[in-house]
C-alpha cells in the first residue's frame, strides 16, 4: 500500500532535487542571448516554436537593424519578416514583436516595465514570458513554466496539474522565493540534457532516487550516459 506524501515531505524532496540539479548544472541560466530587458523580451517572444539556438542566430542582425523598441515599432514589415524567417512562423512573429514594441513606446516610454502586472498587459506576453524577463533582466524571482518545467514538475511529483498557473503556484510553495528563477533554469537544463520527453536517461539522472517516475526511460547507466546532451 502506497502512503501519500505529506506536504512537508514533498517540500523537502523538492529542495533536495533542486540542490542535486544545482550540482549537476552549476552553469544553468537563460540560454537566450541578450544585453538588456528589451532584447530578452523580444528574444523570448521569438523563441516560441523554435530553439534558443535558432533565436540566438537570428537576433544579432535583428537588433543591429532595430536596436530599440522605438525603431522596431516602425519596422518595415517585409524587411522584418525576412530577418525573422529562420525562426519559423516569421509573419506572425513579425507582427507580434512590432505590436509589442508599439505598446512599449505608447505606454511605457519605450522601456520594458519591471513589474509583472505591467508586462502581462503587453501583446503576446503571458506570465511565463514575464517571469523570464523579470528573473533574468531585473533580478525579480519567478517560476518559468515552459514545456520542460511543466513536464518535469509532473514527472517528479511536484505537482499533479498540467495547468501552467497551478504548476507555477505549486513550485512557488515548495521552493524558497530567492531560488525560483534559478530552479526554473535548472529544470529547463535537466529537461534539455537528461530528462527528455520521449525517453529520459534515467540511468544517468542525478535525482532518480527522488523521482517517482524513475525507470520510465533508459536505466542502464552506460547507455543512459551516452544519451546525455550538453
Amino acid at each position: 500500500m502506497t502512503t501519500a506524501e505529506s506536504d512537508l515531505a514533498r517540500t523537502r524532496r523538492a529542495r533536495r532535487i533542486d540542490r542535486a540539479l544545482a550540482v549537476r548544472y552549476p552553469d544553468a541560466r537563460c540560454e537566450l542571448d541578450f544585453r538588456d530587458a528589451f532584447e530578452l523580451l523580444v528574444a523570448t517572444v521569438l523563441s516560441a516554436q523554435t530553439t534558443d539556438v535558432r533565436v540566438n542566430q537570428t537576433t544579432p542582425a535583428l537588433f543591429a537593424r532595430y536596436p530599440s523598441a522605438a525603431e522596431l515599432a516602425v519596422a518595415d514589415p517585409e524587411e522584418l519578416e525576412e530577418l525573422l524567417r529562420p525562426t519559423g512562423f516569421f509573419r506572425a512573429k513579425a507582427k507580434a514583436v512590432t505590436g509589442l514594441s508599439q505598446a512599449l513606446v505608447e505606454r511605457f516610454g519605450g522601456q520594458v516595465p519591471g513589474r509583472q502586472a505591467d508586462l502581462v498587459t503587453l501583446p503576446g506576453v503571458g506570465r511565463k514570458t514575464a517571469n523570464v524577463v523579470l528573473g533574468h533582466a531585473f533580478g525579480v524571482p519567478g517560476i518559468t513554466t515552459d514545456t520542460h518545467v511543466l513536464r518535469l514538475s509532473l514527472r517528479l511529483g511536484l505537482t499533479a496539474s498540467e495547468d501552467p498557473l497551478q504548476v507555477e503556484r505549486d513550485l512557488m510553495a515548495l521552493l524558497p522565493r530567492r531560488d525560483w528563477t534559478a530552479a526554473s533554469d535548472r529544470l529547463i537544463f535537466h529537461g534539455r540534457r537528461t530528462c527528455f520527453a520521449r525517453r529520459p536517461a534515467c540511468g544517468a539522472c542525478p535525482v532518480a532516487a527522488l523521482c517517482p517516475s524513475a525507470g520510465i526511460g533508459e536505466v542502464d547507466p552506460v547507455r543512459a550516459a551516452a544519451m546525455l546532451k550538453g
